[in-house]
């Protein structure tokens, strides 16, 4: 596997750096960012926290507006935040925000023309890590995070892969997406019409009916426009009750759905990881 370092910047005494490769499971080029903590530049290797964006974002956006490094650095904890879908000429789209590049929804599509390319669950969760391990200082200890439509990809993740991580945390996920329009057009078009396909990448449908088994944190605003129609964190409560699963939800006066609000509590969220990313 061949890396291309398309730029790179030194922050809070680490290497924010960007690479370009070929993706084997999406069948194009893809971009991901890293940080590299101070001690992951000196022989000593980190575990890494998997950040996953929202609809229209890039790998930039996190990186960028969440203001994580100088907690990451203290912390001694890589952060890997990969694109939001496949991308690219033949790579198939639509001129609505919510659906084709930029909104992947990080799982693997099953419907034509989505699954040439959208087989974003085993990029995030298979492929990604692969080359991570394989081309940097870091272990195979991680956990997941994200951000509305990411965080809904960082909650499926972890709760079915629940072995492959430490923790999990979202910010304004969407709790429920086949109760949301935002999910319910995105597993139209990537999944097909058959809602029984739909369960599987859906965080309330997995925690009716299995008990989460990592550690769970839930920051949402509720000054967030999005709130009530497609986040719906009430649900995941609810779900989570009838499998006797834990979940911490903190609801935060007068904060949004921006990275505003995830820069004001990532620090937190960093803290939480790192609690189990370093424990043996």
């Amino acid at each position: 596997m061949m890396l291309e370092n398309i730029s790179q910047n030194k922050v809070a005494e680490g290497w924010h750096k960007q690479y370009r490769h070929s993706s084997r499971v999406l069948n194009c080029d893809m971009r991901f960012a890293i940080y590299l903590p101070p001690n992951a530049t000196q022989h000593t290797p980190v575990p890494v926290l998997y950040w996953l964006s929202g609809l229209t974002c890039t790998d930039e956006n996190f990186m960028q507006k969440a203001a994580a490094f100088k907690s990451a650095a203290a912390l001694g904890i890589a952060i890997v935040a990969p694109d939001t879908s496949p991308r690219g000429e033949l790579v198939a789209d639509d001129d609505s925000f919510d659906l084709g590049q930029g909104a992947g929804f990080y799982l693997n599509a099953t419907q034509p023309p989505w699954n040439t390319h959208y087989q974003m669950f085993d990029y995030v969760t298979q492929e990604l890590p692969s080359i991570i391990e394989a081309h940097f200082l870091v272990t195979d200890v991680k956990s997941i995070a994200g951000h509305s439509m990411g965080g809904h990809g960082a909650l499926i993740a972890g709760l079915t892969l629940p072995e492959q991580y430490r923790s999990i945390s979202a910010f304004s996920p969407i709790c429920h997406p086949m109760q949301s329009p935002w999910g319910q057009k995105a597993f139209s078009a990537y999944l097909g019409q058959d809602t029984t396909q739909w369960r599987k990448y859906d965080a309330c449908e997995w925690l009716k009916s299995r008990k989460a088994t990592l550690p769970i944190l839930i920051d949402q605003g509720d000054a967030d426009s999005f709130l009530a129609e497609q986040l719906k964190p009430e649900t995941v409560l609810a779900a989570a009750k009838l499998s006797g699963s834990e979940v911490q939800l903190r609801m935060h006066s007068g904060y949004d759905h921006s990275y505003y609000f995830i820069s004001s509590f990532i620090d937190e969220h960093l803290a939480f990881h790192a609690r189990y990313l370093q424990s043996t």
